[in-house]
C-alpha cells in the first residue's frame, strides 16, 4: 500500500498508509479527528550516483554481452607492441580441445 500525505486545517501535515481505491477520500487527523484532504506532493525520488549507475550498466551489459579486452605490452623505451595472436590448431577435430 502506498503512503498518502493528508493536510489538517489545525494540526498541519501528517502521512497514512492506505490503499488505491481510498487514496482520494478524506482522512480523519490523528489528533483532533477532524477531516483532513488529502495533498499532492512529488514522488520521493532518489537519484542513483553517476559512478554507480555506470558500474551496474557495465555489470548488466558484461552478463549479456562480455567485452573483449586486448592487451599490448610496453616496453621501457615507450615503444608498444600487440599481444601475441593465440595459437590455433588446425586439425580435422574442431570439437576437440588441444593440449
Amino acid at each position: 500500500m502506498p503512503r498518502y500525505e493528508f493536510l489538517c486545517e489545525t494540526c498541519g501535515a501528517f502521512d497514512c498508509w492506505r490503499s488505491f481505491a481510498e487514496a482520494s477520500d478524506p482522512m480523519p487527523c490523528p489528533t483532533c479527528k477532524t477531516a483532513a484532504k488529502r495533498i499532492y506532493s512529488l514522488p520521493g525520488l532518489v537519484k542513483t550516483p553517476a559512478s554507480l549507475t555506470h558500474a551496474l550498466d557495465r555489470a548488466n551489459k558484461s552478463a549479456y554481452e562480455p567485452q573483449v579486452v586486448k592487451h599490448e605490452h610496453q616496453y621501457a623505451t615507450g615503444e608498444t607492441k600487440p599481444a601475441a595472436a593465440p595459437i590455433q590448431q588446425r586439425h580435422g577435430r574442431p570439437w576437440q580441445i588441444g593440449h
